[in-house]
């Protein structure tokens, strides 16, 4: 590899690892095993240690992950509206743990802590909780604050749901607690309570979480504290920083804790060599399954505090610790039959329905196969025996076949060539993987495919979910979305199980869609490859449907991010009479298909040509303060590179973008700098507060 393919290589997986932190720490639903991810992370450690002239700050390998809610959420995750959580800083960097699959690099951690320290010292071996993060404040023998881990620098205050969560004390017990103290651990939800939320999601029409952590992250970030109450949440305590208690071990400093009324586990050991802890491991690998939450490998520390504080800490995660995970649990099961599933834009998807088999606390029954392609290079035949496998608890996958129990008549099985719904011949684009069925107009399933996507949550947020298009459908009420603002009362009445109070809901959701803006609606109605990014970019751009509608290929090329295929998607689109026919028809029933003024038309070029990156707090929210640079001219980043115009720093700024932009010779102003530059704008009244970023 040479130094350009290294670069485009590690700015890859900078992107991928971003996104796919965001996605487990914000939007709760990844969709990387833990194991994928973590190897990413491995490779581009590697590649950063080979060529360290193109490692930088903001690097994934020198930040921890943060659950800052600053991006669109996942379809499952619980709703944003209305949500802003106050910030504060920790009082201690909230680091995460360098983390191995592998017992050899267990055995190589120990050799290096024997090496530096020199001396007799133990190890306390801990479980490592699958949960997300929280740390609390005790004053005066009071809970005084609760904090999630956000960025490891400032954190979510969720202090009131805390108080809500079982086995956190409100009040501390005994004596020899310090003034005040922070104690950190794990938000649980255990396999009963997660078992019972997900029947309760899907009787209310909600998609299930995908696991006990998402849940819990879910949970814990709720607005109403009452309901976080009743989502039956646990919390286990693991760890005190150093300096806020006197006692000369780990182990002892969680002793105490305990004896203060603080939910400490007690599955603890303290191990005196390399054979105590892979005892340790060997145990827990088994009888974590027997256990009532979600464990997903074991965290052994240094158990001496001097020792700890002589060891130290890297930029994100202390050298004194490390987590052993645990392979994904894997099962072995047949497949009973596979079926073929129709999407929304008409893609077909093999889906493998297996003999139940219990893996990560759940029970899996089903396991995509992807694709045609999927299947071959597994060589799935009938009837085949399979591995399937829950990596980090997410989606099961099938990973393998034991051919040693393939049946010597099994056949591979015939992908169809008609779609399994309607029967049109299924169609297969030329750079696409999946097959398609073409006839988006008259496919049941991709009608209420489309009916689902446009009332969904991050489209026209309307209360209805699968179950209820698949009723309209099946009655023949609703064909299109358009349909849907037909409907009223005395008809949903006459339906079974509608009362007064649901039929009001549905109506009110409805009504209230007619605000939803532009972006949204033009994102809602479902045209092939365009995302909600998509659509509020080329929805600004033009102005109105009209103007997308008469536009040719080469004016939505001009549209930033747009490219061919995008581009040919949604020329074909408008081109479709029956699609004219709908929009206007929505137009009729008062949805929004222009953006309003002050969201189209700049107020001022005065930031014209220059990339932003923003970082803390300020005067006004953050997506104001987006929406404020893109109305004068400017463009939002989220890193700062030598692309930056200027770093806008507001209250307690991050500090790897402060060092970023100083290494790079970028200008950081403050809010009142900032506003200086925009005509009419005054700067806020509060003062800019000086941020000294904490060096560890």
């Amino acid at each position: 590899m040479d130094f350009t393919q290294a670069k485009q290589r590690i700015e890859e997986l900078k992107a991928v690892l971003w996104e796919n932190s965001r996605k487990y720490y914000v939007a709760n639903a990844p969709t990387m095993s833990d194991y994928e991810y973590d190897q990413l992370m491995h490779e581009l450690e590697d590649l950063e240690s080979r060529y360290p002239e193109y490692r930088t700050p903001d690097s994934p390998t020198q930040r921890v992950g943060s659950d800052l809610e600053e991006g669109p959420q996942a379809e499952n995750a619980e709703p944003l509206v209305g949500r802003e959580f106050p910030k504060y800083p920790h009082k201690y960097p909230m680091l995460s743990l360098s983390n191995t699959y592998s017992v050899a690099e267990v055995e190589e951690f120990v050799e290096r802590a024997v090496k530096t320290l020199d001396t007799s010292f133990t190890y306390c071996c801990e479980l490592k909780f699958d949960g997300t993060a929280i740390c609390l404040t005790y004053r005066d023998g009071k809970l005084f604050r609760a904090l999630t881990r956000g960025d490891g620098v400032m954190g979510d205050d969720v202090t009131e749901n805390a108080r809500h969560i079982a086995g956190i004390p409100h009040t501390l017990q005994g004596t020899g607690w310090p003034a005040e103290f922070e104690i950190r651990g794990e938000v649980l939800m255990p396999f009963a309570s997660f078992d019972r939320l997900n029947h309760e999601r899907e009787l209310e029409e909600e998609a299930p979480f995908a696991n006990p952590r998402n849940a819990a992250s879910g949970s814990l970030k709720l607005l109403d504290a009452q309901e976080v109450g009743r989502r039956g949440l646990i919390c286990t305590l693991y760890h005190i920083p150093t300096g806020q208690v006197d006692y000369p071990t780990h182990d002892e400093s969680l002793r105490a804790a305990a004896s203060w009324g603080l939910p400490v586990s007690d599955e603890r050991r303290i191990c005196h060599d390399i054979e105590g802890i892979e005892a340790y491991i060997a145990h827990w690998d088994t009888a974590r399954k027997e256990l009532p939450f979600a464990t997903d490998g074991i965290v052994i520390k240094i158990n001496e505090m001097a020792y700890q504080r002589q060891l130290g800490y890297t930029a994100k995660s202390p050298r004194w610790a490390v987590a052993y995970k645990f392979k994904a649990e894997e099962a072995l099961t047949p497949i009973l039959s596979i079926d073929y599933q129709v999407g929304r834009t008409g893609a077909v998807t093999p889906v493998a329905n297996l003999e139940p088999v219990l893996l990560s606390g759940t029970m899996v029954k089903r396991a995509t196969l992807v694709n045609e392609d999927q299947m071959r290079q597994l060589d799935i035949h009938e009837g085949d025996w399979v591995y399937v496998e829950k990596g980090g608890e997410i989606i099961p996958k099938i990973t393998g076949v034991e051919l040693s129990r393939r049946a010597p008549e099994a056949a591979r099985p015939a992908f169809p060539t008609v779609c399994p719904d309607c029967g049109t011949p299924l169609v297969k684009p030329e750079g696409e993987a999946k097959w398609f069925c073409p006839d988006t107009d008259g496919c049941p399933t991709q009608i209420k495919g489309k009916l689902v996507h446009f009332l969904s949550r991050k489209a026209m947020n309307v209360l209805a979910g699968e179950a209820t298009v698949e009723q309209f459908y099946n009655l023949g009420l609703v064909r299109t979305p358009a349909d849907l603002y037909d409907l009223h009362a005395g008809q949903l009445l006459m339906l079974e199980g509608w009362k007064e109070k649901s039929a009001k809901r549905f109506l009110d959701s409805l009504h209230e869609s007619r605000n939803v803006p532009f972006e949204r609606v033009l994102y809602a109605i479902g045209i092939r490859y365009v995302g909600e990014t998509t659509a509020r970019d080329v929805a600004r751009h033009f102005g109105d449907v009209d103007a997308i509608a008469a536009a040719s290929k080469e004016e939505l090329l001009a549209v930033p991010e747009v490219g061919d295929v995008i581009a040919e998607s949604i020329w074909n689109y408008f081109r479709n009479e029956r699609n004219g026919v709908e929009i206007q028809r929505l137009k009729a029933a008062g949805l929004q298909f222009s953006v309003k003024a002050a969201g189209r038309k700049a107020a001022s070029d005065a930031l014209a040509g220059k990339t932003i990156v923003i970082s803390g707090n300020f005067s006004i929210s953050r997506d104001d303060m987006k929406a404020l640079i893109e109305a004068n001219g400017g463009k939002n980043s989220g890193s700062v590179s030598s692309k930056t115009a200027f770093l806008l720093a507001g209250e307690k700024p991050g500090p790897e973008k402060l060092k970023k932009a100083a290494a790079l010779g970028i200008p950081v102003l403050s809010e009142a700098g900032f506003r200086a530059l925009i005509p009419g704008q005054e700067a806020p009244e509060a003062s800019i507060e000086k941020f000294e970023p904490t060096l560890f």
